[in-house]
Formats: structure tokens, C-alpha cells, sequence
């Protein structure tokens, strides 16, 4: 399987800079507590700070970096605590956008939402660790845009961070290559047109995750 560490193409210096040191923060090879010196990165990829900064300041907007006193920017941090926390809040506020999208999905929705599957399954080949998180979330967000309400769909954008890097510490331990697999079961479930039911595969799925310990 190739390495993890594939760069795609991007369209700036400052994106380069980012998904790099995204995918090494989501990978473990940057841990928490970890200094981004400023200067040290600019360095690595030959380019002046101005970018890195740009670069930097995007991910502590994320939640993946944070500014601490006398250390500059250091890796977050992700407890068990949190996790747990996480995982109440995204079965509640997922349960309600899956029972409120599935009767108005569409055959061209659930083809869009087969063609995100499959490029799951080719980024697991590919051993592209970033693309399979952001494709996973890409597809839970699906139901979040849809759902028609604001506020939860805010209260996703606000989460997902966190939830990609506790899935990029399950899937270290756990193999992928189900995962494409796992998501079609989702499909299968709304297309019952049961609610229910529809809402528990999705919670079942997300316990898949939910007893990895942190700490």
C-alpha cells in the first residue's frame, strides 16, 4: 500500500503547507503538544513565513492547533472526555438530520452520495489517509447540510475537526478497508424508508468508534 505521506496537488504554497501538516497531525506524526515554529516550518518548505502564517492561523481556526504562552503554536489536544462528549451530541443531532433527510433524498442524491463511497474506497487503496477522513465526513455532512436547520449544521462545522482526528486514531488501529462497505449499509438503511431504523444504523455505525480509549 503506498506511503501516507502523498501531497496531492494544490492550488497555493499556504494550502501545500496545511494539508502537509494536517495530514501529519492526523497521521500521529505530529503529536499533541507538538511546536510549529514558524521559522523551522518556513524553512522546510523553502518559502517565506507569510504563507506558513496563513497556513497556521487556518488550522488554529480549525482546532488543531493552539496558541500557547512562551510556546507559540503547539498541537491540540483531544481527551477521552471530549470524545465521549462528541459522541452524545453527534447521535442526537445526526438521528434528527438522517430522519429529516431521508424522505426527500433523491436518485441522483443517493448517486451522489455512492460516488463519495467510492472514492473512499480509492483513497483506502491509496492508503490516503486525509482524503478517507474527509470523504468519511464529506458523507455524515451530507445530512447535516440538508436537514434545512442552521443550527445544527453549524454545531457540525463546529465538531467535525475533532471528529476526524479521533477517527484518524481509531483508523491507526483499526483497518479501512470495510469502510466503504459499512457506508453502503448506511444507504441500504435510508432506503427502507424506515426512520428509525434509518437513524439507528447510523447510530450503530458511529459506535464503531465510540469505545477507543484515548487516555
Amino acid at each position: 500500500m503506498p506511503s501516507n505521506d502523498i501531497v496531492p496537488l494544490v492550488n497555493s504554497i499556504s494550502e501545500q503547507i496545511y494539508v502537509t501538516l494536517k495530514r501529519k497531525i492526523l497521521t500521529g506524526e505530529l503529536a499533541p503538544g507538538t511546536r510549529l515554529l514558524v521559522l523551522e516550518i518556513a524553512g522546510q518548505f523553502q518559502v517565506s513565513q507569510a504563507p506558513v502564517r496563513e497556513a497556521l492561523e487556518r488550522m488554529k481556526q480549525e482546532g488543531l492547533i493552539t496558541g500557547i504562552r512562551n510556546k507559540g503554536s503547539v498541537v491540540s489536544n483531544i481527551t477521552s472526555k471530549e470524545i465521549r462528549d462528541l459522541f452524545v451530541l453527534r447521535e442526537i443531532i445526526e438521528g434528527y438530520a438522517v430522519r429529516t433527510t431521508m424522505p426527500t433524498l433523491t436518485e441522483a442524491d443517493y448517486a451522489a452520495l455512492e460516488a463519495m463511497i467510492q472514492r473512499m474506497e480509492e483513497a483506502v487503496e491509496q492508503g490516503d489517509t486525509l482524503s478517507i477522513l474527509e470523504l468519511d465526513m464529506d458523507f455524515h455532512g451530507f445530512f447535516y447540510r440538508r436537514c434545512d436547520n442552521q443550527a445544527i449544521l453549524e454545531l457540525w462545522n463546529h465538531i467535525q475537526t475533532k471528529v476526524m482526528r479521533f477517527m484518524a486514531i481509531s483508523n491507526r488501529h483499526h483497518t479501512t478497508e470495510m469502510l466503504a462497505d459499512w457506508h453502503r449499509l448506511l444507504i441500504d438503511a435510508l432506503r427502507t424508508g424506515d426512520g428509525e431504523a434509518a437513524e439507528e444504523a447510523f447510530i450503530e455505525h458511529m459506535h464503531a468508534y465510540k469505545f477507543i480509549h484515548l487516555d
